[in-house]
């Protein structure tokens, strides 16, 4: 029987969450063409969907995301010089890209390893949670390859250069207590409390002022990419954006009024 990409990649709305999940669980759902595509599109829809305030990505098996799958590509002629900077720009840049760009807050709830490309998609989430199972790997040394994907983006920005370089030139295998300890994760959790803990993350956050937390995560996604003056520009031009939302007025309004506010994500 012939899966769908609706079959590997599992999609729910639940309480204001967009639950993406990857569902290649005996190929340690290692990301093909058409999974790539059905999130990216999954992560457009949420940003444009008034009803969705909050999105996971997170998988089934023992496996995260195990790196790509270039298997199920789309078939091509032979390859000419220009043709893998145009696949990494079109595949797994976008796929990352569609993560920072999403107007509504991500968690990665990372069940078990997350290796090459799965590992850079759990890192360009907002938050991330982690099974004490889940192991992170910058695995592309291991092949000869140059990290693709953002990593050498990702990984300075979340830890700093050194660490950054040590886990790229390597390429050993961080378990999630030492992710943690690093900063690559927020917050592990046994196994069997995965789903859970990210079930009250994203449900907190779906309570929340939506725009002002898209707006957020822009100013921050942006400020080490710029100097101080356009981050203060940023921000100014967030605040005046933000300031006509009806979740800023009734924001003001509860405080005035001594009672806890009811946002509407509008």
């Amino acid at each position: 029987m012939t899966r769908t990409p609706e079959d590997e990649v599992l999609h729910r709305i639940d309480n204001g969450v967009s639950w993406i999940t990857l569902n290649r669980p005996e190929a340690m759902n290692a990301v093909t063409w058409d999974q790539r595509e059905r999130v990216i599109a999954l992560l457009a829809d949420a940003s444009a969907d008034p009803g969705v305030r909050a999105v996971v990505v997170t998988a089934t098996g023992k496996g995260f995301c195990a790196g790509a799958d270039l298997r199920g590509a789309p078939a091509g002629a032979e390859r000419v010089a220009g043709d893998v900077a145009r696949m990494i720009r079109l595949g797994a840049q976008r796929l990352i890209t569609a993560v920072l760009d999403c107007e509504k807050p991500v968690i990665a709830a990372v069940n078990g390893t997350a290796a090459g490309i799965g590992a850079h998609l759990a890192l360009a989430c907002d938050l991330v949670i982690a099974a004490e199972e889940a192991r992170f790997i910058e695995v592309f040394v291991r092949r000869g390859l140059v990290p693709d994907g953002g990593g050498a983006y990702l990984l300075p920005r979340l830890i700093g250069p050194q660490k950054a370089k040590e886990l790229i030139f390597f390429g050993d295998a961080v378990p999630a207590a030492g992710a943690e300890r690093l900063g690559l994760v927020n917050k592990v959790v046994p196994g069997g409390e995965l789903e859970a803990a990210a079930r009250e993350w994203a449900e907190r956050l779906a309570q929340g002022p939506t725009r002002a937390l898209a707006l957020a995560k822009q100013l921050v996604n942006a400020s080490l990419d710029g100097d101080r003056a356009a981050a203060l520009a940023a921000e100014a031009t967030a605040q005046e954006i933000n300031m006509g939302t009806a979740d800023a007025n009734e924001g003001v309004a509860s405080f005035v009024e001594r009672r806890t506010p009811k946002y509407l994500g509008r």
